[in-house]
């Protein structure tokens, strides 16, 4: 990185994600690193619980259904009940805390993660504990080499044949074989995801499956979040560049 470019001062990611840079070797070489944290949280939360509803409402089909016509023939499937589900999320960060805030007052919200926070959820040590009390799993946690295939088919069975999964974190943190066998096999009840391993490449076990609600990633995509994105980013190279501290460094 920095033998192929001497005169690098900066690393700033547009977005809060820093899991495809190498943040040790980047210290090493005096690299800063930023990202832009606090602006798109609201925008993800969001994302989060409109995945949510438009899973266990089955939204995404039942606007299928009316442009197809099949109104006209016959009664949508009933879906499943948002308010009195039990959710728990993985990582309570500030995303994980804007979704659980947003959670609460649909039903009893619990999280995972390293430590417990200073948040008024229950913290649960034991991410497989957390699987089966949730009927609802939704992941916020960061994408590090900790967290890869965190959620796995063990995770997955936890979960069980009632459970939903929700994903706006990143792909890396579910096996995603793992979770094309799941919905499959009926091993869990759906799975609404916004990220992916392989983007924007997407397994045709979850897009033929008649238990996904897929997204292209727009967690963080409004104009206004896009916008004050853009204008971190900038304000971290404008900091760079006149010898002042980064207004997001990592």
């Amino acid at each position: 990185m920095r033998a192929a470019l001497p005169a690098l001062g900066l690393i700033a990611i547009n977005g809060v994600g820093y899991d495809k840079v190498d943040i040790p070797f980047a210290r090493e070489r005096g690299v800063a690193v930023s990202t832009t944290p606090g602006v798109l949280t609201d925008d993800v939360a969001d994302l989060a619980i409109g995945l949510t509803i438009g899973l266990l409402r089955g939204l995404p089909a039942a606007d299928r259904f009316v442009r197809d016509g099949r109104w006209l023939e016959d009664g949508f499937p009933l879906k499943r009940k948002m308010s009195g589900r039990r959710f728990g999320i993985v990582g309570l960060g500030h995303i994980g805390r804007a979704i659980a805030d947003r959670l609460a007052p649909f039903g009893p919200v619990a999280y995972h993660g390293r430590m417990a926070k200073d948040a008024p959820y229950r913290f649960e040590p034991d991410l497989l504990a957390l699987a089966r009390d949730s009927d609802v799993l939704l992941l916020a946690c960061a994408a590090t080499e900790e967290t890869r295939n965190l959620i796995d088919g063990a995770v997955l069975d936890a979960l069980g044949r009632e459970g939903y999964l929700v994903n706006v974190a990143r792909g890396s943190v579910v096996d995603q074989e793992a979770l094309v066998q799941a919905l499959a096999s009926g091993a869990i009840a759906g799975a609404a995801l916004d990220v992916f391993v392989d983007e924007p490449s997407v397994p045709a076990g979850l897009i033929t499956s008649d238990r996904t609600v897929l997204a292209p990633h727009i967690a963080s995509a409004t104009a206004e979040t896009r916008k004050a994105m853009a204008d971190l980013v900038l304000a971290n190279v404008d900091a760079l560049l006149d010898g002042q501290p980064l207004p997001s460094a990592l």
